[in-house]
């Protein structure tokens, strides 16, 4: 025992004394005007062809052996790049500032080095900036994070101009929508046609598709991590706009300046407002719909050691329509979101970063109907959502260029209100009320290593362990994380990825397409957790004479547990309160699997005067469910075996900003009448009836999706203004894409013969928009 303890002695002695012979450089890099931190900054050692990233605070930390001088860059696209020669001799903190340059083209002659998708690690992730999402042009001029997402390789949107996500064959709740750490829920406006992300708040939107690193869980498909600004600490600034449907307005500006800001962002759509008195006018009604958001960030930096956050979102949907007279009425629905973040930075040495955050969530749905009849009256609330405390720590440890390890914890305490639904009339005797809550407590623990052996290969082993703890059932569930990539020459890398996830939650949707009416519950002691495991593999080149990056890969996804309704459930799946008090929403369902492979071509151009990408998806998305379609495998509804994006945005002069974008996509996967009927010879009966043959589920293909939408933007810049005038396009050649499709029956009167015929419907012809935005 003594022999072990010496020895451990020796090996501790000389780590220090390793240790000892080396210096590290550390800091935050900020942006010059504003004292904004900057994400993902490139910090190169160009003799020694090793560097790091800044994280998402702006923190960096790079190790090396003592020595007199050597030379670090600093470089990020859109600003000009930093090069020093820094003595080694001792460790030091060094916070750089970077001048954001005047047009991306001088960046590149300048010899910026940006990070390379072929000295990535990690594979299936895609960085967009929020000035791309304000470039591309837009349904009625709504600058939108995740129509800007849906253009990219391995995600399909849903039904024509929701904002809905389907990535790599997995469904609206597969997804983990994350902002300033806490976690959105539903992240639709209007029906699904906008999300709640307003861009000109954002600093940062990041998508994983696979090889999803160990410190992210709790969904299968996707994690979509987005990261509010932090406020402009050296000056008073804003941004404000004014398009068809909504108009928004930021401000920013020091509270202590150089060590404290804020930041507030609203929008705020007027449609209600401009049609109220049409409405009034022809009717005794009122009725009218609007949506809002509202973004808000304050911090404080206490110098390098420690920094305080505090953020927080909030945004609801309305629709309202009441009817005045003799029989009063009103009724409604709306939805909400709510989140706030606390978050404290602490830097225990020039290596060890850490970060704890306290997060509450809240998401809910509201239906209400109240009528008034002489003496009579009847009122109805129908109540669902889910709310989240949340308890997080993170910490990330720099030892040397080659090991950039992280770990932590997190806690949520969730608590589900699948229904809570009030009858009240003063004809009965008494009201009914049946109140459902879900409580359960999803834990999980994560340690990762980004490692780097020699120069050639790089990986990212993880592990996560997962836990749910709901009523008298306890679930726990390893997730092993695995990424590698292999530089075969220095601009060209194979990669790999293996992960394995756990889902605790399950979103009940008898559409699909991610409307407010979906119901999220939990894993209980008959559902279990929905679990899936991803295999990738592919390719990155990037051509730096172009400025070009290609990635290629190939997916395999297999997922148990996922659930679904049983035929002819509903969204409320009420039985008579008055009978049996009861709700049991368990009783509605079935669970299955699933499986999603396919390939993904992305080619990229981020620098110069046109910049945009190709990207093409060829996949397949398969489910199937003991009790639905006779236990036979079926195609999904968004299932689409060819997905095509064309993005370009050219820079015709600094005034003028030219956009278009063109998709295509294979029809959805639906399911119609193959036949239909009549069970007795026509004119027979007096009900005419008839019977139905539906055939295989989802056997349909509806006709294939495809649209152009273009814009240009017209600048107006001022040393203390910048104003842009837009006009744009939507399906500008008038393509009549089907939204849905629905059968008549035609009579031959003369032979008694009937036929079924199918109608389409289309959403949308061509649309024209038209904003105005200026930026002081």
């Amino acid at each position: 025992m003594k022999k072990q303890f010496y020895t451990f002695l020796i090996i501790l002695f000389f780590s220090f004394a390793a240790n000892a012979q080396k210096s590290t450089i550390s800091g935050f890099v900020y942006e010059k005007g504003s004292s904004e931190s900057i994400i993902g900054v490139n910090v190169y050692l160009p003799e020694y062809n090793i560097g790091t990233t800044s994280n998402t605070y702006g923190f960096y930390s790079i190790t090396l052996d003592k020595m007199d001088t050597v030379e670090v860059r600093w470089s990020f696209v859109g600003y000009q790049t930093i090069e020093k020669k820094i003595s080694l001799r001792s460790s030091q903190e060094l916070n750089i500032v970077l001048q954001p340059s005047i047009t991306l083209k001088e960046v590149v002659i300048s010899g910026n080095r940006e990070q390379k998708q072929s000295e990535e690690t990690r594979m299936s992730t895609i960085a967009l900036k929020p000035v791309d999402v304000k470039n591309i042009p837009a349904l009625l001029g709504e600058k939108d994070v995740f129509k800007a997402l849906q253009l990219m390789p391995g995600v399909q949107k849903g039904s024509e101009g929701s904002s809905g996500l389907y990535v790599r064959g997995g469904g609206p709740d597969q997804n983990l929508i994350i902002l300033d750490e806490a976690t959105v829920y539903n992240a639709n406006h209007l029906f699904g046609f906008f999300s709640l992300f307003n861009g000109d708040a954002l600093k940062s939107i990041e998508l994983t598709k696979g090889g999803f690193p160990a410190r992210y869980g709790g969904r299968l498909s996707s994690v979509i991590d987005m990261t509010m600004k932090d406020g402009n600490k050296e000056k008073f600034s804003g941004e404000a706009g004014v398009g068809i449907i909504s108009s928004r307005l930021l401000l920013e500006g020091p509270i202590v300046k150089n060590k404290s800001s804020f930041i507030v962002s609203g929008r705020r759509t007027y449609i209600d407002i401009l049609m109220q008195p049409f409405i009034q006018s022809t009717t005794s009604s009122k009725a009218g719909y609007y949506f809002y958001d509202l973004n808000a960030k304050i911090n404080y930096d206490f110098g390098n050691k420690n920094k305080l956050y505090l953020s927080g979102y909030f945004g609801r949907d309305k629709f309202y329509a009441s009817e005045l007279g003799d029989n009063q009425s009103s009724n409604g629905l709306f939805w909400q979101n709510a989140t706030t973040t606390l978050r404290w930075n602490h830097l225990f040495s020039n290596k060890i970063f850490s970060n704890t955050s306290i997060i509450f969530s809240d998401y809910t749905l509201k239906l209400y109907a109240e009528e008034e009849y002489v003496n009579e009256r009847f009122e109805l609330n129908y109540k669902s959502g889910i709310r989240d405390y949340s308890g997080k720590f993170d910490i990330q440890y720099l030892p040397n260029t080659n090991h950039l390890i992280r770990a932590g914890f997190t806690s949520i305490y969730h608590i589900f209100t699948p229904s809570a639904f009030v009858v009240k009339t003063n004809v009965l005797a008494e009201n009914i009320e049946n109140i459902v809550k879900n409580e359960g407590i999803e834990t999980s623990a994560y340690l990762e290593d980004e490692i780097k052996i020699k120069t050639k290969l790089k990986l990212n082993p993880g592990i996560r362990i997962s836990s749910f703890s709901v009523g008298n059932k306890f679930y726990i569930n390893p997730e092993p994380r695995l990424s590698a990539s292999y530089m075969l020459k220095k601009d060209l890398a194979i990669k790999a990825s293996f992960a394995s996830m756990s889902q605790y939650l399950h979103l009940l949707s008898s559409t699909g397409i991610g409307l407010p009416t979906d119901l999220w519950v939990p894993a209980t002691e008959n559902v279990k957790p929905q679990k899936s495991w991803q295999v990738a593999a592919g390719m990155a080149k990037d051509i730096d004479k172009y400025d070009l990056s290609i990635t290629v890969e190939g997916y395999f996804k297999k997922s148990n547990n996922i659930i679904g309704y049983l035929e002819g459930s509903n969204f409320l799946m009420l039985e008579d309160p008055s009978v049996t008090n009861e709700f049991n929403w368990e009783k509605n369902i079935t669970s299955g699997q699933a499986w999603s492979y396919g390939g993904e071509l992305l080619i990229r151009k981020t620098a110069g005067k046109f910049t945009g990408w190709i990207g093409y998806t060829l996949s397949w998305t398969q489910l199937q469910f003991d009790e639905l379609n006779f236990g036979k495998k079926y195609y999904a509804r968004y299932d689409r075996r060819h997905d095509i994006s064309l993005v370009g945005i050219y820079s015709i002069s600094e005034n003028i900003t030219l956009s278009a974008t063109w998709v295509y996509g294979t029809g959805n996967a639906i399911t119609l009448p193959k036949a239909s009927y009549s069970p007795v010879p026509f004119g027979e009966s007096s009900y005419n009836q008839t019977v139905e043959d539906y055939g295989d589920k989802n056997s349909f293909r509806m006709a294939p999706y495809h649209r152009f939408d273009i814009g240009i933007q017209f600048h107006k810049i001022r040393p203390k203004y910048k104003r842009t005038f837009e006009i744009g396009l939507y399906n500008a050649y008038n393509r009549k894409n089907p939204f849905y499709y629905y059968l008549t029956t035609k009579y031959n009167f003369v032979d008694g013969t009937q036929k079924s015929v199918i109608n389409q419907v289309s959403l949308f012809p061509i649309i024209p928009s038209i904003s105005w935005s200026i930026k002081f």
